[in-house]
This record gives structure tokens, C-alpha cells and sequence, in this order.
């Protein structure tokens, strides 16, 4: 079965911290009628520094669509090369290696995508398959995982690479002032991750299993306004409560593979928020420490879109992995309202009963 090797994540290398971001928002709208509650909602969502591609002052400006999305290319062209080396090195295979290249990104845009860019820049075999996804948010790190177990099912002998590029700070827009967007600007960080998916052998998630659902008639919960300014993100008030009609999704997935979604061993979960994980903890009736990684992330990073489940499974890494045969949940959500499930068990290289 297909592995999931060990992420790679960076964040840039400008920072803001939580103290930071609420003086901006008094000095920038000190007489914005919700702003104390705007106030609450970003000091409650417990991140304490996110990372962002521009320094803040530039961040803050906004040249128009058209710059800003060079701002986006260019960052891309600069920093996703070396994550995606390391995940190549700590999968320990080359380019030539790589079968399919699936990249998610919701923040910006090129055509063609950075797929193209990568085979030719770094070696990839022209044959290389491309598959971009490019508008299921947040979700889309989850879904990318389950597209790579889905190639390598087909092609058993295949590996795929993961790439997710984020610079959620190239889509502040100063003229937004609805309290969803106010609290976007306090929780949204910049990151790139990028991990290998082996078809055979390899450390880390041995991907059993895979599923999607998509709560009915949400499609408006969480969205882009797309105007001559960009993409103005939309979020509807709902959407923390999102847990209690999804978590019987995870449920239905683990009791179709015999697993017991209460019961398992390791969480790896998108850290839209803290309510996601304090309502999952509850309704999955797992103890909070189980979405340890997740939070994590959330406090050091802020939300990091679709490379958030790359980023906390890095650390589940970086504690030392989880013992051999350990069964684990990784999931992401996203616009839709949409879940991305996966299961699987932790497999050490040294495994070849699978």
C-alpha cells in the first residue's frame, strides 16, 4: 500500500505576532462599530505569530490583482524548490523517481501551473503527470493526500509529491471590514509543504483508506468573492459549528473499515480553528490532546490553509513517529462544506509484510 513519507514545511521568513495584528486592527478601524468583537474572535483563536511573504507594511498595501499575483509566482518560483528537495531526501528518491505532481494552492493563480514550472526546473521527467488543484481551500491538503493514495492504488508501482503553496497574506483586502474578514486577517498564515507518497516502502502513513463528504447546501459558508481587486474571502458565522454534522462522516469512514474513529491512535487534523478541534474532540469523544499537532500549528503559524495536515504530521514526525501498526486519522476541511478523510497505519521502512 501507498506510504506517506515525512512533510517538509517552510514559513517565511516575516513574522507577526498576536499583539501585532490586534493594534492593527484598533489603529485601522477605530470606530468600526463590531470592532471589539472582531477584537475577541482573533484573541481566541490562539495563535500567538503567523509568518507572512512581505514585510507587513508591503502587506498592507494593495498594488492590485495583477502585482500582487506576480508577488505570488515569484515567491513560489523561489521558495518551493528547496522544500521539495527535502521530501524527495526524506523519502530518499529523486525527481526521476516522481510519477504524478499534485499541487494545491488557493491563493493564487498560473496557467500553466506550477507543476509545469517544477518538471522543467528541477528535473522531473517530462512524462511526469500534473494534476493542480486549486479550489478546495483548506480542504485541499486533505484532498491532495487521498489523489496521491488514489494514483498509487491505480499504479502500484507509482510515487507521487504533494506540493501545497500558500501566501494567504497576498489576498488581504483593506476595504473588507465584515467581522469574518477582520478575523481572517488575525488568523491566516503564509507556509509551503510539500511530502512524498511511495508506492512501496517508505516511513510514515500507510494509507488505507479514503473519503470524501460534503455537507449539503454550505457551498456559501466559506468563499471567494472574486472581483478586479482579487480574491475577498467570505465566512459565514456557521461555519465553527461545521463539526457536529461532519464528524459523523469520520465515524462512517472508520466503521467501513472496521476501526472505531473514537478509538485510534493518532489525529492529524486541519486546524481551521480552536472551536473545530474542541468540537471535534467532543464529538469524536477523543481528550483534547489528541489534536496536539494540529493546535501546534494553529499557535505558531495561524492557519496555513491547505498545507496545515502536512505541517502537523511533520511534527507528528518530529516527535519520533508512533509505533509500527499505530492507526491513525487525518482529515481537512475546507469550502463546500467539504471533508477530505483518510486513514492508515504508521509503517517503518523496514516493513515489507504490507
Amino acid at each position: 500500500m501507498a506510504t506517506l513519507c515525512r512533510p517538509s514545511v517552510s514559513v517565511p521568513e516575516h513574522v507577526i505576532t498576536m499583539e501585532e495584528t490586534l493594534e492593527l486592527a484598533r489603529s485601522r478601524h477605530p470606530d468600526h462599530p463590531q470592532l471589539p468583537l472582531a477584537l475577541r474572535l482573533i484573541e481566541n483563536t490562539g495563535v500567538r505569530t503567523r509568518h507572512i511573504v512581505q514585510p507587513i507594511e508591503e502587506t498592507l498595501k494593495h498594488p492590485g490583482f495583477e502585482e500582487r499575483n506576480k508577488v505570488y509566482e515569484s515567491e513560489a518560483k523561489s521558495r518551493v524548490p528547496a522544500v521539495v528537495q527535502r521530501a524527495l531526501d526524506d523519502a530518499e528518491l529523486l525527481t526521476t523517481d516522481i510519477d504524478v505532481i499534485i499541487y494545491v494552492s488557493c491563493t493564487g493563480f498560473m496557467m500553466p501551473s506550477l507543476t509545469a514550472w517544477l518538471i522543467n526546473s528541477m528535473g522531473f521527467g517530462s512524462d511526469t503527470r500534473q494534476i493542480p488543484i486549486a479550489q478546495l481551500g483548506c480542504a485541499a491538503g486533505g484532498a491532495a493526500i487521498n489523489r496521491a493514495h488514489d494514483f498509487c492504488t491505480a499504479y502500484p508501482d507509482a510515487n507521487a509529491l504533494i506540493v501545497a503553496c500558500e501566501f494567504c497574506s497576498l489576498c488581504y483586502q483593506p476595504t473588507d471590514l465584515g467581522v469574518g474578514s477582520l478575523l481572517s486577517n488575525g488568523l491566516f498564515g503564509d507556509g509551503i509543504a510539500a511530502a512524498v507518497v511511495r508506492g512501496k516502502g517508505g516511513t510514515g502513513v500507510r494509507l488505507e483508506r479514503n473519503g470524501s463528504y460534503l455537507i449539503p447546501k454550505t457551498e456559501e459558508w466559506i468563499m471567494y468573492d472574486v472581483r478586479a481587486t482579487g480574491f475577498h474571502f467570505l465566512l459565514d458565522k456557521r461555519v465553527p459549528g461545521t463539526m457536529e454534522p461532519l464528524a459523523p462522516a469520520l465515524h462512517s469512514l472508520a466503521r467501513q473499515h472496521g476501526w472505531n474513529a473514537s478509538d485510534l491512535d493518532f489525529y492529524i487534523i486541519h486546524a481551521g480553528g480552536p472551536r473545530i478541534l474542541d468540537d471535534l474532540s467532543k464529538f469524536l469523544e477523543v481528550p483534547p490532546e489528541a489534536f496536539r499537532f494540529s493546535r501546534s500549528t494553529l499557535t505558531e503559524y495561524g492557519n496555513i490553509a491547505s498545507a496545515v495536515v502536512l505541517d502537523a504530521l511533520r511534527r507528528l514526525f518530529e516527535e519520533g513517529g508512533a509505533e509500527h501498526t499505530a492507526r491513525g486519522l487525518l482529515a481537512g476541511f475546507g469550502p463546500g462544506i467539504t471533508a477530505e478523510m483518510a486513514l492508515g497505519c504508521w509503517q517503518d521502512s523496514g516493513d515489507r509484510t504490507a
